[in-house]
């Protein structure tokens, strides 16, 4: 956890309580105690798709919010941003759905993408 945290220059406790999220029911990591113990990509989490992690974080509800913060935007109550960002929101929540974990993890080893500072 420790080595995590350093990686992504991130508090201790924070990394701990992200990663106590993710592994919850095993869902996205599991965890090994002991000496040669750490955290890993379950195989049936690899085949998910990245929108389960904020599922698993209990911010799935991130994409599905009003781009100005507001309670009350709707297609019928729509805020000044409403029709544009629907686009968008659409293309993100797309794309959330079509990538799946094992992608992102492709990406990193190939150093294509970095989750580190």
């Amino acid at each position: 956890m420790e080595e995590i945290a350093k990686s992504i220059d991130s508090p201790k406790s924070f990394t701990a309580k992200i990663l106590q999220l993710l592994a919850k029911d095993n869902k996205i990591i599991s965890s090994v105690r002991g000496p040669n113990g750490g955290f890993f990509i379950t195989e049936k989490a690899k085949k998910l798709p990245v929108r389960a992690i904020l599922v698993a974080m209990g911010e799935s509800e991130v994409l599905d919010k009003c781009v100005l913060g507001l309670n009350k935007c709707s297609e019928i109550k729509p805020c000044p941003m409403h029709v544009k960002y629907k686009v968008i929101k659409a293309q993100i929540i797309k794309l959330f759905e079509s990538k799946t974990i094992q992608h992102l993890v492709n990406e990193m080893d190939n150093g294509a993408n970095l989750i580190s500072n």
